[in-house]
């Protein structure tokens, strides 16, 4: 049976950039990413997460951090030109992005927004993100992803 391509594949097909899908079995009360790392059988260094967030001055912003991390909001802020950030609420993730909670990804949202991806992330052979629906993740290399998204990598990892 032939897996079901996402928007964000189809994106990544009309770019030529090479991927993997991955699919795994959805617990809706556990959309965390460390879940989603072990049911994969990866590392969750190399799993990533995209949060929206909503700048005082620029509207919506796109943070993408491996599952193990947190945006750290004033650095956020300060990348993006803004004097603040604050998380997107969950009731506006799908009109603003066309994406659902544990199925967001950078890849074909509604509009482009500005993108940041932790600078970490440069140093994977592979990196999994969400294919833009619960259950399928998009395996590929670090500079197709940002190539993809037009992301700018910059830090903005909250300390541990």
């Amino acid at each position: 049976m032939k897996e079901k391509k996402t928007n964000a594949a189809r994106i990544l097909d009309s770019m030529h950039i090479g991927y993997k899908l991955h699919t795994y079995e959805v617990d809706p009360d556990n959309l965390a990413a460390e879940h989603v790392a072990e049911l994969l059988g990866e590392p969750i260094e190399r799993v990533y997460k995209t949060i929206v967030l909503r700048g005082n001055k620029t509207g919506p912003i796109v943070c993408v951090v491996a599952g193990c991390n947190e945006v750290d909001l004033k650095k956020a802020a300060k990348v993006s030109s803004n004097k603040s950030v604050e998380p997107l609420p969950l009731k506006d993730l799908l009109p603003t992005t066309g994406y659902i909670r544990g199925g967001c990804t950078a890849l074909g949202m509604k509009k482009k927004f500005p993108t940041f991806v932790s600078e970490e992330i440069v140093g994977y052979d592979t990196i999994f993100v969400s294919a833009g629906i619960r259950g399928m993740q998009i395996e590929l290399t670090p500079a197709d992803y940002l190539r993809a998204t037009e992301a700018v990598t910059a830090d903005i990892i909250a300390d541990k």
